[in-house]
């Protein structure tokens, strides 16, 4: 028994690892209070009932909180500006974890909290994003993380405990995926597919959640036009819609064309490498028509030098570091050249494919006049390239000179 903690503040989600450590923190923290909070960014029916577990398992009381814009215009919108991907991955957790923490941290000290807890493993990435989190936000809380504590070794001991305890739960041990859900994606991680070796089951009734497989998509392709103002999407086929909604309507537009679906095995923050796939299916399409925006309205320069820069930042909001200054300043950077990305871009969606259709913006630097095959009126002398040829080959023409006089 450990002494000292009054009252802690439990990340609380109602899953396996957080609905077992309620009963864990009072076992342990001598009889300690614990105050749930759950952060809303659009789990949905996951949400259902999560209040009556909470106080059933021994929570003095749950706070829900609805984060579902923030997470949206604050997290979402900023890190897809920014054409930020890890490893192909689009961040659905990673951006997640902050906008949670912090409001965790928040309610910790409004309470008078002794510590916080989360119910991260210590072989994952989110133990990171949380407590950084935390630290940038309550700098001085203690933390407690069970799985640095305890001696439960697996998820099948963790269901002994719940049994046990009598903890109701909504898996069991053959549907024992890892899984997490917000409006931006669903991760699935565990089971068969730890083992790479192993096709993942696509077309098993519940395994995907967001949409279907793209041999389940229907045959007849689908088309979807998104409107941007200066990098944020404003309208779908020409209803305009809030940010939350927007992302929930691209969702089943993609879900249902099999859009978004990806396996990968990705190199963690904590050294291991991990197998996961991944459902972003409004993500996807959102990512794919703003890279196709800034096709037509960034100069070369800045569009090759912000991929540089996109990489940098998925670094960042990969490994827990969203409250630091170089992500606010690449922010910035991201920001200014936004401010031409406006218009139109039409996809088709065909079986988990996103097919260009049409891109139009009144800052389009396409100009179809210097760069028509067919007469162009004057507008490019092509006899003009000679010259360039020779001054941007002379490095080139001098290499070969002189290795043909040392061959003499």
């Amino acid at each position: 028994m450990k002494n000292g903690i009054k009252k802690v503040v439990l990340a609380y989600s109602g899953g396996l690892d957080t609905s077992i450590i309620i009963p864990w923190l009072k076992e342990n923290y001598d009889n300690c209070e614990v105050i749930c909070v759950s952060g809303n960014v659009g789990q949905k029916s996951e949400l259902d009932g999560l209040e009556e577990k909470a106080l059933k398992t021994g929570a003095s009381k749950l706070y829900i909180e609805d984060l579902n814009k923030e997470f949206v215009e604050d997290f979402i919108y900023p890190t897809m500006k920014a054409g930020a991907k890890y490893e192909k991955y689009l961040l659905g957790t990673s951006f997640a974890r902050p906008i949670i923490a912090k409001r965790i941290a928040e309610i910790a000290l409004a309470e008078g909290a002794d510590a916080i807890c989360h119910g991260c493993t210590g072989k994952g990435n989110d133990q990171v994003r949380f407590e950084l989190t935390i630290k940038a936000f309550a700098p001085n809380m203690k933390i407690i993380a069970p799985w640095r504590e305890w001696n439960i070794k697996s998820r099948d001991e963790e269901i002994d405990y719940a049994e046990a305890h009598n903890i109701p739960l909504k898996i069991s041990r053959e549907t024992n995926y890892s899984k997490d859900k917000n409006l931006w994606h669903l991760s699935h991680e565990g089971l068969d597919l730890e083992d790479p070796a192993n096709e993942p089951q696509y077309n098993k009734p519940g395994f995907l959640e967001l949409g279907v497989s793209p041999e389940q998509a229907p045959d007849k392709p689908e088309y979807v036009t998104i409107h941007f103002e200066k990098g944020i999407p404003t309208m779908v086929n020409g209803e305009k819609l809030d940010s939350v909604d927007l992302i929930w309507k691209l969702n089943e537009i993609g879900g249902r064309n099999g859009v978004g679906i990806i396996d990968i095995v990705e190199n963690r923050l904590v050294g291991m490498k991990s197998r996961g796939v991944y459902e972003t299916p409004g993500g996807t399409i959102l990512y794919e028509a703003h890279e196709l925006l800034e096709s037509i309205t960034l100069d070369k320069e800045t569009s090759h030098f912000k991929k540089t820069v996109a990489d940098k930042f998925a670094d960042l909001v990969y490994n827990g570091l969203w409250y630091t200054p170089l992500r606010e300043a690449i922010s910035a950077f991201v920001d200014k050249t936004q401010e031409v990305v406006t218009g139109d871009v039409k996809v088709k969606l065909y079986k988990g494919n996103i097919i260009p259709a049409s891109i139009t913006s009144p800052y389009s630097l396409h100009n179809m006049d210097i760069a028509s095959f067919d007469d162009d009126g004057g507008a490019y002398n092509q006899a003009d390239s000679a010259g360039f040829i020779n001054l941007f080959g002379l490095p080139v023409r001098v290499q070969a000179m002189v290795n043909e006089k040392n061959k003499k």
